[in-house]
């Protein structure tokens, strides 16, 4: 009988023991089991920042100029303010190399109180968050509401005095950051890279459109639609933007002069602000040098910026992500069947040009240029030209191996938290999201992968 009891109680301890081994494995395989993550930004020499090596010499020279033009820091004397949000744009445009977007360093901390001026840091702005510029939904005004959606710069030059001019009598104020974003009212934007935008300036509407007609059933089915934001005048694509509202990069350089950096030029003759006593400089505050000779000692800034972004390079895609060059191809190929390539297309052809490193050129941008309800998650409640307030044109993904912030207004530095923000209610982006779920995490690994070598 204690024979019997004995062999009953060792039976049921292995039984135990067992089950109780099975369970810490099941445990341990879940809590340490392999789950996809953003490989991060690459790292070694940026892989963008360079002209195109086919430039003629006096094209070359002209890429040049701009690119010291673009690097600039102005004064108060040259123009800058009395509003403004940096005061250079390479400081915006940084990251990789210069044309870039967000450095992981923001310069709006220092470049608020930098030679005397007292502004204060508003509350969205970080030291390590991304260089962002704030909108407003709509106005209020004697109780009424109206839209706004135009950019409100988050600095003055108020008692600023650098080696160009003196603002000490300047007393404009600051934005009520704080009460705009009690109601709700205040979104934000980073700025897009400008790598490669000559290229893009050069695709064809006609390239545009008929990629949207291309397996328009098939996106259907997704929920995907879009469509472009026309210029209001001539009926034609506009391109440059989050919200593809910028025809032309001429446009894009006159506008971002005037509302970045509070200079006023040939394209946006007015200053935002014309309180009297902060005005230093003639009105344009930029423009054509009748007396400079020839060459580019002749134009204005604006079209130097513009020169400088129609002859930089596209970025150039790595091989040295984590998982090497078989997961890159498997991940570019989980790309196109989940269905992330109907508005992210990869490939575009330019027209011919006069330029002829534009000319008939192969632009591996990764983007429709059209514009998509991104739902409510993303949506800031802003309109421009034909973008509703949730739609937003398609990112252009090239470069993105080396970003540090995704989506318009910056909120992740996390390539899958990007992707999970897609999808949310409306959202035409839901239908691939659902399919990007259903991988497995190797295959959502290999995705992410192939994201980073671009």
């Amino acid at each position: 009988m204690m024979e019997y009891l004995s062999r009953k109680l060792r039976t049921e301890f292995f039984a135990v023991a067992l089950l109780c081994f099975l369970v810490v494995s099941l445990v341990g395989a879940t809590s340490t089991g392999f789950h996809a993550t953003d490989p991060g930004v690459q790292e070694g020499l940026p892989n963008a920042g360079s002209p195109f090596s086919t430039l003629t010499g006096s094209e070359l020279d002209l890429f040049k100029a701009g690119k010291d033009a673009f690097q600039e820091a102005e004064g108060v004397g040259d123009g800058l303010g009395p509003r403004f949000n940096l005061d250079g744009c390479a400081a915006c445009h940084a990251a990789p190399d210069v044309g870039g977007t967000s450095p992981a360093v923001n310069p709006q901390v220092a470049v608020a109180t930098a030679f005397g001026a007292d502004n204060s840091v508003p509350f969205f702005v970080t030291r390590d968050g991304p260089v962002r510029e704030a909108r407003f939904k709509y106005n209020y005004n004697n109780r009424t509401k109206t839209r706004d959606g135009g950019v409100h710069a988050l600095f003055v030059i108020s008692h600023r005095v650098d080696t160009t001019g003196d603002a000490s009598g300047c007393n404009i104020q600051q934005e009520d950051y704080q009460a705009q974003a009690k109601r709700r009212n205040l979104i934000f934007r980073i700025p897009t890279p400008v790598f490669g935008a000559g290229l893009i300036e050069q695709i064809p509407d006609d390239a545009i459109t008929g990629n949207y007609a291309v397996d328009r059933l098939r996106k259907a089915m997704l929920g995907i639609f879009g469509h472009p934001n026309f210029n209001g005048n001539d009926g034609t694509i506009a391109r440059f933007g989050w919200k593809a509202q910028n025809k032309s990069l001429l446009l894009f350089s006159g506008e971002a002069y005037n509302v970045e950096m509070g200079i006023s030029n040939e394209l946006f003759q007015q200053e935002r602000d014309e309180t009297l006593n902060c005005q230093f400089a003639s009105t344009p505050n930029d423009i054509t040098n009748t007396d400079g000779g020839t060459g580019d000692n002749t134009l204005s800034d604006v079209e130097k910026f513009s020169a400088f972004m129609r002859f930089l390079a596209p970025p150039a895609p790595s091989l040295t992500t984590p998982g090497g060059a078989p997961s890159i191809a498997n991940g570019r190929a989980l790309f196109t069947s989940v269905g992330c390539a109907y508005c992210h297309t990869p490939t575009f052809t330019t027209g011919k040009s006069n330029i002829a490193a534009l000319s008939n050129q192969q632009v591996n941008l990764y983007s429709d240029l059209l514009l998509h309800r991104m739902g409510s998650t993303l949506a800031d409640d802003i309109l421009q030209g034909q973008a509703g307030p949730d739609e937003f044109r398609t990112a252009p993904l090239w470069g993105l191996g080396q970003r540090i912030f995704f989506l318009h207004d910056g909120r992740t530095s996390d390539l899958l938290e990007a992707i999970g923000m897609h999808s949310s209610s409306s959202s035409e982006a839901n239908g691939v999201i659902r399919n990007f779920s259903r991988l497995s995490e190797a295959q959502k690994q290999d995705l992410l992968n192939f994201l980073r070598s671009l």
